[in-house]
């Protein structure tokens, strides 16, 4: 069976990275595609873990090559999600989480079948902000830009296959691996296991 790739969107302070970080701890299969990006890394970060780090001339030359499956510009810097990195993850038959903004997820619907997109909310933009305030990372400044922006992303996750409200973590996580487990359930995704284990009678 190959893999299925998991298109992850959300407003700043939804808790989209602690749910996908805790999809990776419950299913060791389901790998984490890092992303390239020319913002600098933040206090813990680290290169190949979290994001790879470039400048905006190697950013540049990706583009060029046409290395990117998506790309775009969020809050001042770049991302890209590698076409070949990802195609590899899934040929192994490992399904891969994309934590991608609204207009990387919009690109990739254009550009990758298959995949299914999962849209996390806050259970408030006012809890958002309290979660951002607490993480310590953005300035006041950022924070109040962060959660302009987040109106607008709020307005398409009707976009998506799946919205999940994150006000409670451990019910949100569970709702979001009851996603995952149902769609390596599907009938259309089942073709090949059902001829490894019948072979001919499934014909």
């Amino acid at each position: 069976m190959s893999g299925i790739a998991f298109i992850v969107s959300a407003p700043s302070g939804a808790g989209k990275t602690t749910l996908c970080k805790m999809a990776e701890g419950r299913f060791p299969d389901i790998k984490n595609s890092v992303s390239y990006t020319t913002r600098p890394s933040r206090p813990g970060e680290s290169n190949g873990v979290d994001y790879w780090f470039v400048d905006d001339a190697t950013f540049d030359r990706m583009v060029e090559r046409g290395e990117f499956l998506e790309y775009a510009d969020v809050y001042g810097k770049r991302y890209g999600t590698s076409k070949k990195d990802l195609e590899a993850f899934l040929a192994r038959g490992e399904s891969v989480i994309l934590e991608i903004d609204v207009q990387g997820a919009a690109n990739v619907r254009k550009r990758l079948s298959g995949g299914v997109f999962v849209f996390i909310l806050p259970p408030s933009l006012k809890v958002a902000g309290e979660r951002l305030v607490a993480r310590g990372k953005d300035s006041a400044e950022e924070i109040k830009r962060r959660l302009g922006i987040a109106v607008d992303e709020i307005k398409r996750a009707f976009e998506y296959d799946y919205i999940v409200i994150n006000d409670d973590l451990t019910r949100a996580f569970e709702e979001f691996s009851a996603i995952i487990v149902a769609e390596r359930a599907r009938s259309s995704r089942m073709a090949g296991k059902l001829k490894e284990l019948f072979g001919k009678q499934t014909r």
